[in-house]
């Protein structure tokens, strides 16, 4: 099979079927509606992009305390979950397979977005470095977080099992775990943010504990084949870091092995985006490189790809998809645009956080 073809063929990630290898990464927008339901608007424009072999939503909280941005989409409401069971019946029926993305982003937040719950939560009391944007969009100190308990943490894991009860209702093929970036999970996993001496912290196992847990909760409403987890090892966005990463996410994937997911996404560190540039670091470790043999199931990678790189990523056998971001923003017919050699609109970052339908679903297909 020649390298230009591969993108374009299908493939089975545990019990999910692609009918390519295009992925739409998951990218907040933060145009959600009171409640933080998902806007009307986004029926059209996640099937704008049905064309992809597979749609990770925009990370999506599992409760009011899981908020960290104005205007982001939640799926723990009946109103939340009949908005997203709109967008998944308008994604599937022009073909296109949607997994909805489970997120809860603790420390990286502000109690004006949750005034009722207070101030957010984390393995440990240790304020981020830096700021945030409050319910007014306007940005302010990070606060330092609230140290969850174990009634918090046992409160948490039912609450990812309501979000997939939710997301079952709603029609959805899987769902991802998001498990990087700085947000809870990772927060758990990693020792510059996880300092606790409970059955939580301190040595590897301890912490990749309340992952497992999680994966285990949801795991009583999607079959694991169906669940898929996204990872950052070497990523530092929301003030992340480990001491050995090595060490953790190799451990981390022995781990996941067990399950026999539907997939392990991973990010790679040379794409800066999430800190809000286009950098890439070319000389930064490939996580694909230094982690996919240790996984046994199916393998996305993420960051800063363009369709030569992730040609070579699949014939490298170094990943079974690829995910696209940005180019998704502004190219919803990415997939017809890639078999085509066809140029590609140019994306508008101005557009990507907050707003109606500029730079949402005004983006021309060819």
């Amino acid at each position: 099979m020649s390298a230009t073809e591969i993108l374009f063929t299908p493939v089975k990630l545990g019990s999910i079927e692609l009918k390519n290898r295009l992925v739409m990464a998951p990218l907040t927008r933060m145009r959600a509606v009171a409640g933080d339901v998902p806007n009307p608007l986004a029926v059209e424009y996640y099937a704008q992009r049905a064309s992809a072999g597979l749609i990770i939503t925009e990370a999506t909280q599992i409760s009011p305390l899981g908020m960290g941005y104005p205007a982001t989409p939640g799926i723990y409401s009946a109103d939340q979950t009949a908005a997203w069971k709109k967008i998944v019946e308008a994604v599937h029926a022009k073909g296109g397979t949607i997994v909805a993305q489970l997120w809860h982003v603790g420390r990286i937040s502000h109690s004006s977005l949750h005034p009722e719950q207070g101030v957010p939560v984390a393995p440990s009391a240790i304020a981020p470095a830096g700021q945030t944007y409050g319910a007014d969009w306007q940005l302010h100190d990070y606060e330092t977080p609230k140290a969850m308990t174990t009634e918090d943490i046992a409160s948490l894991i039912k609450d990812y099992e309501l979000a997939a009860i939710n997301a079952k209702a709603a029609g959805f093929d899987g769902v991802e775990i998001h498990s990087a970036n700085g947000y809870l999970l990772d927060q758990f996993l990693q020792d510059k943010t996880n300092q606790r001496v409970d059955q939580y912290g301190g040595s590897i196992e301890n912490r990749l504990r309340l992952l497992g847990e999680v994966i285990d909760a949801v795991a009583k409403v999607f079959s694991t084949d169906r669940i898929g987890v996204r990872l950052s090892p070497y990523g530092t966005f929301n003030d992340i870091g480990d001491s050995d990463p090595i060490a953790l996410f190799s451990a981390a994937i022995e781990k996941l092995n067990g399950y026999q997911l539907a997939y392990v996404h991973m990010i790679e560190p040379r794409s800066t985006s999430a800190g809000g540039n286009d950098q890439v670091y070319e000389d930064a470790p490939l996580t694909s490189e230094i982690f996919r043999n240790a996984y046994q199931g199916k393998f996305i990678t993420a960051g800063g790809y363009d369709k030569a790189m992730g040609e070579k990523v699949l014939e490298e056998g170094l990943a079974d998809a690829v995910a696209y971001g940005r180019l998704y923003i502004s190219n919803p017919d990415l997939v017809e645009r890639f078999k085509e050699n066809a140029p590609l609109n140019p994306y508008n970052r101005a557009t990507f956080y907050g707003g109606a339908e500029a730079g949402y679903t005004d983006y021309p297909t060819l």
